[in-house]
């Protein structure tokens, strides 16, 4: 099951407090403080796990508590600390605060690690208050408490690629050719029900990552059809490629469409790459005439005879390797 948002609560530890004690032996009627100090707090940490791929296990499990730490004893003995915990969340993750709405963490990278709620400390015992002027204190400190966080946990996908286009053109069957996934496909809209990762090999030390987004309609970025709930997976590819059915009234209008509810749910998508390919190639009998596009990269597909599916991969390849260099400029 896919899932892209979920809501945790996360409780840090809280410090144990110290200990007020005396020495007692014998002979020694009157013997010094020996309360040891309280145990600090257990912290709660998160981690980008790239074994996963949906937030689903939030599902089930939304409190997250790390054990506070233990009392301080006579003899000078410590608390023991509280244990952490660590929260493990896909690659992709942001996480942001319940209540003021405000961005705290976006793991982009695999194995990134942060704290996320510092365990509280644990109070002194009374042998640290002991000093010239008070030789018997009778206090200690309680431990500081642990921090709290109600945070939204929302998923985007990491890809390179990301595969746009209405349902029913072919993306999902595109997706399998070109790649090690393996999508529902059948012949009727909205089969896509979910984003789908497919890493593209386009030799053997060299691959990208793409997107299959459920398919957008007209009017998608105000919620209709499935809604703007999948375009989010889209704001992180370095590419977008359009997919437009060779079979269409008008192939430049759908285009046109695509990009407006783009447009729509996020102005920056405009800056992004693009490529066009026309899919279903081998349904027609003649090229299209393309000129409204005004561009000459466009290209004809056909998933089923593997027609210009090789320059296809090369082409996108290309593109990534270029938008890479370019972030790094």
């Amino acid at each position: 099951m896919f899932i892209d948002s979920a809501k945790i609560k996360v409780f840090s530890g809280d410090g144990g407090a110290g200990c007020t004690s005396f020495r007692r032996e014998k002979f020694i009627p009157r013997g010094g403080p020996d309360g040891g100090d309280g145990g600090d707090g257990g912290s709660v940490y998160i981690v980008a796990d790239d074994q996963l791929n949906t937030l689903v296990d939030f599902r089930s499990k939304r409190l997250f508590r790390a054990e506070r730490g233990q009392t301080g004893q006579g003899k000078n003995k410590f608390g023991r600390g509280g244990e952490d915990i660590l929260i493990r969340v896909p690659p992709g993750t942001i996480l942001f605060d319940v209540e003021s709405g405000e961005k705290i963490l976006d793991l982009t990278n695999t194995a990134e690690k942060h704290l996320l709620a510092q365990g509280g400390m644990g109070g002194k015992g009374n042998t640290r208050f002991k000093n010239s002027t008070n030789k018997a204190p009778r206090y200690h400190q309680p431990g500081t408490p642990g921090q709290e966080l109600h945070l939204q946990l929302e998923l985007s996908l990491m890809a390179d690629v990301g595969l746009v286009g209405f349902p029913n053109v072919g993306k999902s069957t595109l997706l399998s050719v070109i790649s090690s996934a393996k999508p529902k496909i059948a012949d009727y809209e909205f089969t896509t029900l979910k984003p789908k990762l497919g890493v593209v090999k386009v030799s053997s030390y060299q691959s990208f990552v793409i997107a299959d987004i459920p398919g957008i309609i007209d009017g998608a970025a105000a919620g209709k059809g499935l809604g703007d709930q999948f375009l989010k997976h889209i704001r992180r590819t370095k590419i977008l490629l359009f997919l437009l059915d060779a079979a269409s009234q008008d192939v430049h209008k759908d285009y046109l469409t695509l990009k407006k509810e783009l447009h729509l749910f996020d102005p920056y998508l405009d800056k992004k790459r693009e490529f066009v390919v026309i899919s279903k190639s081998d349904l027609i009998t003649e090229k299209l005439n393309l000129d409204a596009f005004k561009r000459e990269d466009i290209l004809y597909i056909s998933s089923v005879t593997g027609e210009n599916i090789r320059k296809l991969i090369n082409s996108l390849y290309n593109l990534v390797q270029d938008e890479a260099k370019n972030s790094l400029a």
